[in-house]
């Protein structure tokens, strides 16, 4: 690439001086000959500016797009690693903002603006050794600009750096609230809020114009600065320089000749102001890709972190575990001193009003967190001295809202085993009761889903995300809220399947429908993050405490 840069340079500034040969030694000497040799030169250095450029645009094209699809991977898997209070706290379209729009802002960067910098910058440079060579004083009366495009560069560089950074910022605002506009589209429209967020999405879009504007303003003002200067120059050089070839001081090749090579004087100077401009947006948008690349995970693998022995046995232990969220407003207490021993192969519910801590106990086993205080352990180990794959490749997660992903019903069945054979998710689907709405399918398995899985109701969706758990076959099962989305005809046959994918595994079941965890083994109830009753559904109906009471006021709700 730096012989084509060399190559391409140097035939592009030929011109100058075979036009100064073919004035003064071809044309005024009447010396046809010479002014045939020089167009033969002039030919071929046209050629090689044509050959230097082609191989300068794609090899910096080829190694700009490997930069770019490097870093796109590098930001794609530094997101994979962050843990799920990352994604709490940031809009999900801000981010790809980063993924697209930022790294789109590079491509000019790394791909023409690094060809023009060479380019331009020997272009420059060997304008300013032809100048001189042509003559010295028509040379230094050309460099007296310097110094006003010095300080016109300064005080646009200045002016435009906090500009561009804020049209990075106002893009990745609209990129996330057009994000969060689409996913709730059907909320907006079932309770007519379009107006709203039309106003709103105009409102951000109305910023992100008048941030612009600064940069287009800031253009307007400079650039043509910098071509009025070189239109200033070249006047002057024309005036100096014609009386000096009428006072025969300098030839009329010398003169033509130093004209032609002021444009490859202040080409360069245009082209580099220009480049500085996508530098300013290249660099605005690598600041925020940057931002996000150095935003360590605050979960993650401890160094001597430890492979889980596969199978696992099952048992989950909570010792003397508290959490707390970290909020706006300071810090929220979710679990506060929590024993728990979960032996293998055990069901455990957690029953309890709204905000009692049971996401936050699945998430803590799951290891979305790492407790505030305490330990929780799997087959007495620490997970926090555990390897993250190896825990949740033994771990199956329902989560109360089935997330599917693009694609037909077998693969997302699929989607935790790979590897996993048809008949193996034809026998899932089946065990779960999802085969019954599948056979209706025109397309059976093979039926697409959508994005998110929109093509299927709620309750099939829930039926497919139990049949995936299943296909797994993990050691150990958290079914969140895992029935909330169905009706009572298809809990009664899930309560069925249920039984089969609990069986021989540890099981930690959070449910409202308090019908769905009566054959649990032990029932724990929470209340303000404190375990305050455990044991069997008789034994806490004998015991008329807060199970008993939340069992009457469910019974009472589900009777009316």
């Amino acid at each position: 690439m730096a012989v084509a840069l060399l190559i391409g340079t140097g035939a592009a500034l030929a011109p100058a001086p075979l036009a100064r040969y073919a004035i003064d030694d071809g044309i005024l000497a009447d010396d046809l000959s010479t002014l045939d040799w020089i167009v033969v030169a002039y030919v071929a250095s046209a050629l090689l500016v044509w050959l230097g450029t082609y191989l300068q645009t794609y090899l910096t094209g080829w190694v700009g797009q490997r930069a770019l699809q490097d870093l796109r991977l590098q930001i794609f898997t530094h997101l994979q690693q962050q843990p799920v209070s990352f994604y709490e706290r940031r809009p999900a379209g801000v981010l790809v903002s980063r993924m697209t729009n930022d790294v789109e802002a590079l491509d000019s960067l790394v791909t023409d603006t690094v060809t023009t910098l060479f380019t331009a910058s020997l272009t420059l440079i060997g304008s300013v050794v032809i100048l001189i060579t042509f003559d010295l004083k028509l040379a230094l009366l050309t460099f007296t600009i310097f110094p006003l495009m010095a300080l016109a560069s300064l005080a646009f560089r200045i002016a435009s750096a906090d500009a561009y950074r804020r049209t990075r910022e106002t893009i990745a605002s609209i990129t996330g609230y057009l994000q969060e506009t689409l996913s709730g589209i059907r909320i907006v429209r079932s309770f007519a809020q379009e107006p709203q967020h039309r106003a709103r999405f105009a409102a951000l879009n109305q910023v992100n114009r008048d941030a612009n504007m600064v940069t287009v303003n800031l253009n307007a003002a400079y650039f043509p600065a910098v071509e009025f200067l070189s239109s200033v120059a070249t006047v002057g050089i024309l005036l100096y320089g014609g009386h000096q070839v009428i006072d025969g001081h300098v030839t009329v090749g010398v003169l033509v000749g130093f004209i032609a090579a002021l444009n490859g004087f202040f080409d360069p100077i245009s082209q580099l102001s220009q480049v500085y401009t996508t530098y300013q947006s290249g660099m605005a948008a690598l600041d925020k890709i940057f931002e996000l690349l150095d935003e360590e995970p605050t979960l993650g693998d401890a160094p001597d972190a430890v492979d889980l022995p596969t199978p696992l046995r099952g048992e989950v232990a909570f010792e003397d575990v508290s959490f707390a969220y970290r909020t706006q407003d300071g810090v929220e207490n979710a679990l506060s001193d929590v024993d728990l021993v979960v032996p293998p192969g055990q069901t455990v519910a957690l029953v309890g009003a709204t905000g009692a801590g049971k996401s936050t106990f699945a998430k803590l086993v799951a290891r979305f967190y790492d407790p505030t205080s305490g330990r929780v352990t799997v087959d007495g180990v620490d997970l926090r001295e555990v390897r993250a794959a190896s825990l949740r490749s033994q771990m199956g997660i329902v989560p109360q809202e089935a997330f599917l992903f693009s694609g037909t019903i077998a693969d997302n069945i699929a989607f935790g085993r790979a590897d996993a054979t048809r008949e193996e998710v034809e026998a899932a689907a089946r065990a779960t009761g999802a085969m019954d709405f599948v056979a209706r399918l025109e397309h059976g398995l093979d039926t697409e889903v959508g994005e998110r899985g929109v093509q299927l109701s709620a309750g099939q969706r829930q039926l497919v995300a139990f049949a995936r758990a299943l296909v797994a076959d993990p050691r150990i099962l958290i079914l969140d809220e895992a029935t909330s989305n169905v009706d009572l005809h298809t809990e009664g046959r899930i309560e069925v399947a249920l039984r089969r994918l609990l069986a021989g595994r540890t099981a930690i079941v959070i449910a409202h429908r308090l019908s769905t965890i009566r054959q649990a083994g032990r029932i724990v109830v929470l209340d303000g993050g404190r375990v305050i009753e455990q044991g069997t559904h008789d034994e806490l109906l004998a015991a008329q405490g807060a199970y008993w009471r939340l069992y009457r006021d469910w019974a009472e709700q589900s009777a009316a």
